[in-house]
């Protein structure tokens, strides 16, 4: 699904350039729950951006769904962005002024889906997400875990291959905390692949792979045991 292989990002600082991703070497099978754990400046939404094809890797491979990424103008970007990945932002990025069904069925309206068609799709994808009866409502009404919730359901309702979730607990307590990891954890029990960059240890562990970034480098990559128990015969 996604595999990576010797990639480098350098950012140019005025005469100087800093190497903020060195050699990654990452393959993540379709399913797979993994998060990329990391403090600030470790690269980990660097390579988030390069995965969602936000930004252009300078050395090394990177393929999605068996296809290589490379030499990309913005329109193709776009197309297999809106093909293959799903966004979950911890700032929600909702449109303030668009209630919770217009803001999920937005990105079936940017792929030409009719409006009866998108609102039955989108009010699909909020009753999963729990909140059907809240439709009607603009962002303001609701409360961070709900825009969380609504944000979610927008990624899902294109039928993406990968959801990207970058930090999508940093603005939330943390009993909306849990209750938006195990909706991301029955959305991958239904076989969606998650990929979850975070800083914290606590949403770390309720994914099934850690991988830990720092200095642009992987330190470490494993299986959570709690999250992938060992089958008994």
């Amino acid at each position: 699904m996604i595999r990576i292989t010797n990639l480098h990002k350098s950012y140019p600082i005025g005469k100087d350039s800093l190497h903020v991703l060195k050699g990654i070497n990452l393959h993540i099978k379709e399913g797979e729950f993994v998060s990329i754990m990391g403090s600030s400046g470790s690269g980990k939404s660097t390579l988030l951006n390069i995965v969602g094809l936000l930004d252009e890797h300078d050395e090394g491979e990177y393929f999605l769904n068996g296809q290589e990424i490379k030499n990309l103008n913005e329109k193709k970007g776009a197309i297999l962005r809106n093909k293959f990945l799903g966004f979950v932002f911890q700032s929600f990025n909702l449109i303030s002024y668009k209630t919770a069904l217009e803001n999920v069925s937005l990105p079936l309206y940017y792929k030409g889906v009719g409006r009866k068609e998108r609102q039955k799709i989108a009010l699909d994808y909020l009753d999963k997400v729990g909140l059907k009866d809240w439709a009607g409502h603009l962002p303001n009404e609701l409360s961070g875990g709900q825009k969380q919730r609504v944000a979610i359901a927008r990624a899902l309702v294109t039928n993406p291959k990968v959801v990207l979730a970058d930090e999508p607990t940093g603005a939330l307590d943390s009993t909306t905390t849990d209750s938006v990891m195990d909706l991301l954890k029955d959305i991958n029990n239904e076989g969606m692949t998650v990929f979850v960059i975070t800083h914290e240890e606590e949403v770390a562990d309720q994914t099934k792979r850690i991988v830990r970034l720092k200095d642009g480098v992987i330190i470490s990559d494993t299986i959570n045991k709690q999250r992938n128990p060992a089958k008994t015969v």
